[in-house]
């Protein structure tokens, strides 16, 4: 079955659409219902004016206020993607546990190529990720000018 690609920003927690090599990924997170009332979607808080808290630590039901930690709550999540592998030119759809993992120093949402098995990575936020040094090796971050 396709997935169903968001009709709004406003259903998202996460939404990111790159080019990665020769590939490309769309991935999305849509936000959830509350699992305490069921009745509204969980979301930021909203701050005295009335804006959305954008750093919150925490999730808000707006119908009953039940509140969940950010991190809990986000790794309970599920992301959707569409992809093209820069290994392969396969072209999918996936979904995956929304948990991301510290790889070469970057937040990465990491999933495998359908066809070739190739590690395909989505860091957070257009992070570059750090070249690994071999044994031994000096990098010119470890000199001090």
């Amino acid at each position: 079955m396709p997935l169903k690609e968001p009709e709004s920003m406003n259903e998202l927690v996460y939404f990111s659409n790159r080019s990665i090599g020769e590939g490309k990924a769309k991935v999305w997170v849509e936000r959830q219902q509350c699992p305490k009332c069921k009745k509204a979607l969980m979301g930021k808080p909203k701050g005295e004016e009335g804006n959305i808290m954008i750093r919150a630590k925490e999730y808000v039901c707006p119908a009953c206020n039940y509140t969940v930690e950010k991190q809990e709550h986000e790794d309970s999540l599920t992301a959707s993607i569409i992809y093209t592998c820069p290994s392969c030119k396969f072209e999918g759809e996936k979904q995956i546990p929304n948990k991301r993992k510290s790889i070469n120093g970057a937040q990465t949402l990491r999933f495998q190529c359908d066809k070739c098995d190739a590690n395909i990575d989505i860091t957070k936020k257009m992070k570059e990720m750090k070249a690994k040094k071999k044994k031994g090796e000096i990098s010119e971050d470890d000199l001090v000018g």
